[in-house]
């Protein structure tokens, strides 16, 4: 309107004064503008922020509160699925919002450039009706790139999560062609999906501003014609032009906005899936609560698959261990043994039958209650960044030193960190990085102990560990495990000492359940299904050698 007034009063009649007070209104207009601006910007991006915060709180929560039976893929997939999250944020930052925000005012741009030139307000009209049906046409192909694209980043994701994981290993067995070649396959089956998303995204982007600059052309002619029949001044087509490129200008932002509307659509199914898995804590349930559990442990008739597998970890399985019992679970590798301990703790369900705490299903306790009355020791060690200090007290608030000290004597721990300078204040790297096998494992027992729980879940707990170490660690445990349930996987003979009662597994089931002593002695009789386990065999053998001595 400034443009039109200019061009139809002021230039005419030499209205100077006119036009200052024109400038002068225009420019205040301009300022107000740019404060309004700025101030969108600023309170989108603090609404960002929280966004942030929240739901990427929650999307963690969702994370670690996932049940591990309803985790898809691997670790690597997973946090490339967490990643999702970040292209979900980048959607609603300023620019998107900014986007929509000035997508209603495409229509009022061309309802002004009517009040201004009439009739050619039919061309901008079209243009941007033309611009948004060509971006809504592109979107299912769009989305159906997004998606595999996606698929083919956590893939690629996940081949770099096993490479770094796993780099001493590769280094080791000279394997880095073999996973060069994975990731490099990956990465080019990624960018040939992307590449064709990216170009459908563009033509659309293409198209939006080809509508732009054919409007304003078709503006131009069509108000010379109406200039020349007398029926518009020149100053309003100068105005209708200028407005119809106002009005187009966004066209190629929103263009661009749904094709990342797309990525954004993809993802937010994603993290959906992930939010909705199957959670540890299901909304809506009451748990039992116990301050302490006393440490019965019973199976009943419990039988257990792994996700994705066809075959029974736990067949039928069945027995009671009571409170300040201590048990020793053997069997070959694969026969279940671990399974009984991840039952024990919860992360896992039955498939079929029942696993009893104190006498009730540890599917009415909280999770919380559960594992804060058990000290477990798994089979794969992991520690984390942070001091040693932080790691034995890991998941434990206000532990005082005094236990924090009594745990890292009982395991070990004090004997490899007390004459050092940095002591429980030493930093670790990711993994438990800079130390052995054996430190790792006294570490997680000193963190099983800690707490001084009811339970003790000890998971091959000795198995990097010499046998001074060792030998040690068995006469500490003796004291440490009195009046308390103890649950021990080992392949060593030498650990039975800490039990009254051993439980032999073979391919899922019970084969022997009985006193130590009686055990072994039903071992070196020959029993067939009990003597085929490597370990067992090893056991027998060495019961027979203590028998003839």
């Amino acid at each position: 309107f400034f443009i039109m007034t200019v061009y139809d009063r002021v230039i005419p009649n030499n209205a100077l004064s006119s036009l200052a007070a024109l400038t002068i209104g225009v420019i205040f207009a301009h300022l107000f503008d740019f404060t309004l601006k700025s101030l969108r910007g600023y309170f989108i991006d603090v609404a960002g922020q929280r966004l942030d915060a929240t739901v990427g709180s929650a999307v963690f929560d969702s994370l670690t509160a996932m049940r591990l039976d309803a985790r898809k893929g691997g670790a690597g997939a997973t946090a490339s699925l967490v990643k999702e999250f970040e292209t979900l944020r980048d959607f609603f930052s300023s620019a998107t919002l900014t986007a929509l925000i000035d997508l209603p005012f495409l229509f009022v741009f061309v309802g002004a450039v009517a009040l201004v030139g009439g009739p050619v307000a039919i061309i901008p009209l079209i243009g941007v009706l033309a611009a948004l049906i060509a971006g809504l046409v592109t979107q299912p192909l769009i989305l159906k790139n997004t998606k595999a694209a996606m698929g083919e980043g956590h893939q690629k994701h996940s081949v770099l999560i096993e490479t770094l994981t796993g780099l001493e290993t590769i280094k080791s067995v000279a394997a880095a062609p073999m996973m060069r070649e994975r990731w490099r396959s990956s990465v080019l089956r990624q960018a040939r999906i992307a590449t064709a998303g990216r170009f459908i995204n563009q033509l659309a982007v293409n198209f939006a501003g080809f509508a732009q600059q054919t409007s304003q052309v078709g503006v131009v002619v069509i108000g010379v014609m109406l200039v020349g029949a007398q029926e518009m001044t020149m100053g309003a087509l100068i105005a209708a032009v200028i407005l119809t490129g106002r009005a187009m200008a966004p066209l190629g932002q929103v263009a661009a906005l749904l094709g990342r509307a797309s990525g954004a659509l993809s993802s937010y199914k994603a993290l959906d899936d992930l939010m909705s898995a199957r959670s540890e804590i299901e909304p809506g349930r009451s748990y039992l609560r116990r301050e302490r559990l006393s440490g019965k442990i019973e199976f009943r008739a419990a039988s257990f698959s792994y996700p994705g597998q066809k075959s029974r970890a736990l067949d039928n399985v069945s027995f009671t261990i009571d409170e300040g019992e201590k048990v020793a679970v053997l069997g070959r590798n694969g026969s279940g043994k671990s399974t009984i301990i991840r039952l024990a703790l919860g992360v896992y369900e039955p498939s079929e039958g029942q696993v009893l705490i104190d006498d009730t299903d540890l599917r009415q306790l909280h999770p919380e209650d559960l594992r804060k009355g058990a000290g477990a020791v798994l089979q794969d060690v992991c520690l984390f960044s942070g001091t040693i200090r932080d790691n034995i007290s890991l998941g434990v608030a206000g532990v005082c030193d005094a236990d924090l000290l009594d745990a890292a004597k009982l395991a070990g721990v004090h004997e490899f960190v007390g004459a050092t300078g940095a002591g429980y204040d030493q930093r670790l790297g990711e993994r438990g990085e800079g130390l052995s096998g054996g430190q790792r494992q006294a570490i997680a027992l000193a963190r099983a102990l800690v707490t001084r729980p009811s339970t003790l879940l000890l998971d091959e707990a000795t198995s990097n560990l010499d046998a001074q170490a060792e030998a040690r660690l068995i006469a500490n445990l003796s004291r440490a495990a009195e009046g308390r349930t103890l649950i021990l996987v080992t392949h060593r003979l030498s650990m039975l000492q800490l039990v009254d009662r051993v439980i032999v597994l073979d391919q899922g089931r019970i084969v022997l359940d009985g006193p130590r002593d009686e055990a072994l002695r039903t071992m070196t009789g020959g029993d067939r299904r009990i003597e085929s386990a490597p370990n067992v065999r090893e056991l027998t053998r060495a019961a027979r050698r203590i028998e003839a001595a």
